[in-house]
């Protein structure tokens, strides 16, 4: 897979001036927008269980019964993943390692709901309504990881 020279020259501006000298680059931006989505799904998680499960627009309910524990037990993985991106923003040099580990929850989470769509523990209709936040941040984390790591091994990283 090789990205355009523009999105290459654009997204792999951790290794220009700006990015060393502390400025913001494009992916401080794109980072910090993926972190505060994070921060802020945790944060509902951990002060509201009850409102997540029953409001978020994604059918929780469907894959069973509210179990506020568990919904902070994962919200608590949604900050800190939403701590790691903001860090990851303003810290070129860590943001492949930051970057990993939540790419890989995310390709974790998105097989999860693809094991029990097909399953049936869900209905069919699930395919696409995990697909935008599912099944779409986890090829966006991929996708951003491959990037991150080719300006990193390019710029001698």
């Amino acid at each position: 897979m090789t990205a355009s020279p523009q999105l290459e020259r654009r997204l792999g501006a951790a290794r220009t001036g700006a990015a060393r000298a502390g400025g913001a680059d494009a992916w401080t931006w794109i980072l910090t927008v993926f972190a505060l989505g994070n921060l802020a799904n945790g944060v509902w998680m951990l002060a509201h269980p009850t409102s997540w499960f029953h409001d978020l627009p994604a059918a929780v309910p469907d894959f069973g019964p509210l179990n506020e524990h568990f919904v902070r037990d994962i919200g608590s993985a949604f900050v800190v993943q939403g701590v790691a991106l903001l860090w990851a923003a303003f810290a070129p040099t860590w943001r492949v390692p930051l970057v990993a580990p939540v790419a890989l929850f995310a390709v974790l989470h998105a097989l999860a709901h693809v094991y029990d769509t097909a399953r049936g523990l869900v209905g069919p209709a699930h395919w696409m309504i995990d697909l935008p936040a599912v099944y779409v941040p986890a090829l966006v984390m991929m996708l951003f990881l491959w990037l991150l790591a080719r300006a990193r091994r390019a710029s001698g990283g």
